[in-house]
């Protein structure tokens, strides 16, 4: 059965400069129930709502299955963390999720390459690891609400 574990929204860029110097501060709220998704923009509250720069990776999504144990979003600063779907294997596709509010079309355009901050905020060896396997960036293409908890999932294409 499918899931959305955890979801993610922060206004602010925590893995900036070099990863030796650590993250910023999480601040309060960044994990949360369920995100507004707005089509084209990206996640109503995320630092990359409506930036031109990021309109086609505005959403990411991870397998919960690819993260080590302990692991959640806040570490790899994706979006929605699901289980149960094979997120890695659908770049081309679009990914449809309903957690109940209807359906959330995510066109999904190319993987999520992990970088070296994976080693500061998992632990040594994660940034090797997490390579094929670091989730998906995706266009919302609806407009909706995703929730944590079940999920019904298709994939077109």
């Amino acid at each position: 059965m499918a899931e959305i574990v955890q979801l993610l929204a922060s206004g602010v860029r925590r893995f900036q400069g070099r990863p030796a110097d650590g993250p910023s501060p999480a601040p309060p709220g960044e994990l949360v129930e369920q995100v507004r998704i707005r089509a084209q923009l990206g996640i109503v509250g995320d630092r990359y709502f409506g930036r031109q720069a990021h309109r086609d990776a505005s959403v990411t999504v991870i397998a919960q299955e690819s993260l080590p144990p302990g692991a959640d979003l806040t570490h790899v600063r994706r979006n929605i963390l699901t289980s149960g779907i094979a997120v890695d294997e659908l770049v081309g596709s679009v990914l449809v999720l309903d957690s109940g509010d209807g359906p959330v079309r995510l066109r999904v355009n190319r993987p999520a390459h992990p970088c070296a901050w994976m080693d500061v905020t998992i632990g040594p060896g994660a940034w090797r690891t997490l390579r094929g396997h670091g989730g998906i960036r995706c266009t919302p293409l609806d407009d909706g609400i995703l929730r944590v908890g079940p999920v019904q999932v298709s994939i077109v294409g």
